[in-house]
């Protein structure tokens, strides 16, 4: 089978199982406790708890992830840092164990054909009982499967933070490979860190596609599967170049550009260290053939396409420049600090070239540097967590609510990656700020524009709370949480519709805005937009 049948055979299998078939949600996630989207479950979070799906409680789904804390592991023959990950989910107890463990058992051996060498179960502990339960149901299912224990560690997941649902998880591995990590998430943990089992629990499941076509087609690594053959012919056989790239084609198409922070700086430490390996005179080519081979299954790769390029090539100038003039520094025994904020060389970038050279490098010297840095920066753009406004009067506090709509509503229409760069509010206008890496089509404007007005129209009450920190991005808060907040913070909502950290004031209720349009819009930096707008 090819990668693009066993994606639609995944799929199909279980949209015939009564699943709703849910599309990938972007690489920006709009869960704030990750930088990235890092599993399936993530788009589908708030259904685990007390939120109302809107797709039912059964789904699937085939979500684009990205991980970095295997990035030194890349080029080994099963890690990477752009991958699929084919899921089946459960809410509100829909189903649990033994239909997610037959559902599993019967696409590996059924449909794929496959044999499993194992399952793992979890072993319980102090904490959380064995899963007598999972065990028992693979007993029933295939008595000739061998059936290990492991501990919290491999066998339990979650939850995400200090609080929140998880639990135990069974393994399915075939050729000595992880295949399809399945997780029953049956407690809730508490802030005293008690687990307490949940009345509806839900299934939550994960399986690697890049892995699994590599079972199916018989290869010995997933650089030799049909997912990379093309990839790897134009990147040299070079299997970092071919999963950066890969990787770095889906984040630009996901609307996330290089920087110097945050998911920017992701996307920056993967194109430079391709270009300091020698391959950058490939990006592009490259990027093509990744275009072409993803692009009837994520259509947005060739609609952004130009986008691409244009970005790959300014980085490749960019860090052109500087490469040459960084290694004589570094030559010279530059310190890491300097070689990251002048020449914008990633400190693992250092450390590799470092290690080729047999130099020692001092981290921690480093990682203090940076942080001073860091601090400078949230000094300078205080401005950011501030609620912008040069006055506090009705006018003001009407375009300040328009602000939050605006930004809500931007997200809505353009994506998760949206998020705020800065505001400054006057009695005529407010101006809102707001990475995005293009100009907003006429069409575009005109729906962020009928959104907020629709909420206007609704008349509704602007409620604020009074939380931590941690407790607003639990509550899908939008917020800078690099930012250090108080004890507490106060968070403004508008129905379902907004929800943000801010220092106010505002007006009591939408319907005392009027009319919102938009004025004006432009770029204010790379990578950044600029809308100007009024309320009527």
């Amino acid at each position: 089978m090819t990668s693009n049948e066993i994606r639609q055979k995944f799929l199909d299998f279980f949209k015939e199982r009564g699943h709703a078939v849910v599309s990938s949600s972007l690489l920006v996630p709009t869960d704030p406790s990750v930088l990235l989207t890092t599993a399936g479950m993530q788009q589908f979070k708030p259904y685990y708890l007390d939120e109302v799906s809107p797709y039912g409680n059964r789904t699937a789904s085939v979500q684009k992830c990205f991980r970095t804390s295997d990035i030194d592991e890349v080029g080994d023959e099963t890690h990477l840092t752009f991958f699929e990950m084919l899921g089946n989910f459960s809410f509100q107890g829909e189903y649990f164990k033994k239909e997610a463990i037959e559902y599993g058992y019967e696409f590996i051996t059924k449909e794929m054909g496959l044999k499993i060498d194992y399952v793992t179960i979890f072993e319980g502990d102090e904490k959380t009982e064995v899963d007598n339960e999972s065990e028992k149901i693979w007993k029933e299912l295939a008595s000739d499967i061998e059936i290990k224990k492991a501990g919290r560690e491999d066998n339990f997941w979650g939850p995400t933070g200090d609080e929140g649902p998880c639990g135990p998880t069974t393994e399915i591995y075939v050729n000595g490979i992880e295949i399809w990590n399945i997780v029953f998430n049956e407690y809730n943990r508490n802030k005293e860190g008690d687990y307490i089992k949940l009345s509806k629990p839900g299934i939550d499941t994960g399986m690697g596609l890049e892995r699994l076509v590599m079972v199916m087609q018989g290869k010995n690594n997933i650089f030799e599967t049909d997912l990379f053959a093309s990839v790897m012919e134009v990147a040299e056989n070079s299997r970092i170049a071919a999963d950066h790239l890969r990787g770095a084609v889906f984040l630009l198409a996901d609307g996330i550009t290089p920087s110097n922070s945050g998911r920017g700086y992701i996307l920056r430490r993967l194109l430079r260290r391709v270009v300091a390996k020698g391959f950058g005179d490939f990006m592009e080519k490259t990027a093509s053939v990744v275009i072409e081979n993803y692009k009837n299954f994520y259509p947005e790769l060739e609609q952004n396409k130009n986008k691409i390029f244009e970005e790959l090539k300014k980085e490749k100038e960019i860090f052109d420049k500087t490469l040459q003039k960084g290694l004589k520094e570094f030559e010279r025994g530059a310190d890491p600090f300097v070689l990251f904020s002048t020449y914008g060389f990633p400190l693992e970038l250092t450390l590799e070239i470092a290690k080729e050279k047999g130099i020692k490098i001092d981290v921690e010297k480093f990682n203090e540097e940076m942080k001073k840095h860091q601090e400078l920066s949230r000094t300078a753009s205080a401005g950011m967590f501030k609620s912008g406004l040069a006055d506090t009067t009705e006018e003001t506090k009407k375009l300040h609510t328009a602000t939050h709509l605006l930004l809500a509503a931007l997200r809505r229409v353009l994506g998760g990656h949206v998020v705020q760069r800065g505001s400054n509010i006057t009695a005529e206008r407010l101006r809102l700020d707001f990475s995005h890496p293009e100009k907003l089509s006429d069409k575009e404007k005109q729906e962020v524009e009928k959104i907020v007005n629709e909420e206007i129209k609704k008349d509704l009450p602007m409620i604020c709370e009074e939380m931590t920190a941690d407790e607003a991005k639990e509550k899908g808060a939008l917020g800078v949480f690099e930012h250090k907040y108080g004890e507490k913070v106060k968070v403004y909502a508008v129905g379902g519709f907004s929800r943000e950290i801010c220092s106010g004031p505002h007006a009591d209720r939408t319907g005392e805005l009027g009319k919102f349009r938009i004025i004006k819009e432009e770029a204010s930096s790379a990578g950044v937009r600029r809308i100007k707008a009024v309320v009527i």
